[in-house]
């Protein structure tokens, strides 16, 4: 038999075991086979490289973050303490100034007005401080001397309402003044302004009977009603309550009067009287009130006199030119005021009258005169009957004709 021979040099065959490394398919990471396997050793060494790096970086960053906190903080520093020095009083320069403040200041505004005359630098921080401690609550109107001295606590302390630097003025408001001539006056002395006394003249219904039929609207409807006296009045103060003291004092010197004008069969009314005791305050001489008054009344009752119901009153003219002399030409005048040109009463006061002056109103002098002038030389006045003896006295002391 024939030997069936293999190759040389092959042994018996072998399973297969499936395709060598370099046929296999691409690996799940699609990188292909790995070409060769690292030193450990390089590996390692590169990691120390890495952490040392990173760990170069971190301190680099550190350190940066710290320089900028002490900048910040630097900056913080000088910033917090300029504005402690504004809050705390502390390394300003002296000022000292006077604040008013009245009903009508807003707070704003006051913060304002604190900054402009130097007492704060830093508005917000004021308003700041002022929020959180409740300051507007505190303040009250009033008139202060304040300076830089003093802190934020300070200076809301010195404009409270128990503040010893308050300040008061006492205003004496002559017989015979006019209404714009006594808020110019209040005005003129710090007590308010004449614009909102003119409104709270004109607008506050001051809730007193014998004001019910001067309609709101005109302040010249509390003509006649501001009485003279001595005042206490405080700077900046509430210009109602500056006008309802006079009020109030009007009400009580007249209080014992009052009943005979709402009396059954009472010909003139409150209104009237204080009317014509207005006149009389500008036309006495001093001692002749109630003589005056007797005038005005004759004339008033008696139309069918030669005077036929005109008062021919100079002091209405001057009321209605401003003060000046009166002319001729004022005698014609279209006003209700004119007593030259109108018959009756004027439709008002034009002053505001004493206690002399109201009594003469109520309890004129009974006489037969119609007519007065003023002697030059004794300045004393002299009354008539007639419009012929007045013109005698005329001639004799002014040298024309009444």
């Amino acid at each position: 038999m024939a030997d069936e021979r293999r190759p040389a040099g092959r042994g018996p065959s072998q399973p297969s075991r499936g395709p060598s490394p370099s046929n296999r398919g691409p690996s799940p990471s699609g990188r292909g086979p790995a070409q060769h396997q690292s030193d450990p050793s390089q590996h390692h060494a590169r990691n120390r490289v890495r952490r040392k790096r990173g760990a170069a970086a971190k301190i680099a960053g550190a350190f940066l973050y710290v320089l900028l906190v002490i900048a910040g903080s630097a900056a913080l520093s000088t910033v917090g303490w300029v504005w402690a020095c504004d809050l705390l009083g502390l390394n300003k320069e002296l000022v000292s100034a006077e604040i008013i403040i009245d009903d009508s200041t807003e707070f704003s505004d006051l913060v304002d007005t604190l900054e402009e005359k130097g007492l704060i630098e830093y508005k917000f921080l004021f308003k700041l401080y002022a929020a959180f401690s409740h300051a507007e609550d505190k303040i009250a109107p009033g008139t202060y001397e304040l300076s830089t001295e003093m802190d934020y606590h300070a200076l809301v302390s010195n404009m409270g309402a128990s503040s010893a630097t308050r300040q008061t003025t006492d205003i004496t408001i002559k017989e015979g003044l006019t209404i714009d001539q006594v808020f110019q006056l209040l005005a003129d002395r710090g007590v308010t302004s004449v614009d909102k006394l003119q409104d709270m003249a004109a607008n506050y219904d001051y809730g007193f009977d014998w004001l019910r039929d001067r309609p709101l609207g005109d302040y010249h409807r509390l003509e006649g009603y501001l009485f003279p006296d001595t005042y206490t009045f405080e700077l900046g103060e509430n210009p109602k309550y500056v006008i309802n003291k006079m009020l109030v004092n009007f009400d009580a010197k007249m209080d014992e009067y009052m009943a005979r004008f709402s009396a059954e069969g009472a010909v003139y009314s409150l209104h009237d009287v204080v009317t014509v005791a207005s006149m009389i305050e500008k036309e006495t001489d001093g001692e002749d009130y109630r003589t005056i008054s007797s005038v005005i009344y004759n004339r008033l009752t008696n139309p069918q006199a030669e005077t036929v119901g005109y008062l021919q009153i100079d002091a209405t003219l001057v009321y209605l030119n401003g003060g000046k002399v009166p002319t001729l030409a004022d005698r014609e005048i279209d006003s209700p005021y004119n007593t030259y040109k109108y018959q009756g009463l004027p439709a008002g006061p034009i002053s505001n009258p004493g206690m002399t002056s109201l009594l003469a109103a109520m309890e004129p002098e009974s006489t037969g005169y119609y007519f007065y002038v003023l002697n030059p030389e004794t300045k004393r006045h002299e009354f008539s009957r007639t419009y012929a003896e007045h013109n005698a006295l005329v001639q004799r002391y002014q040298g024309n004709g009444g």
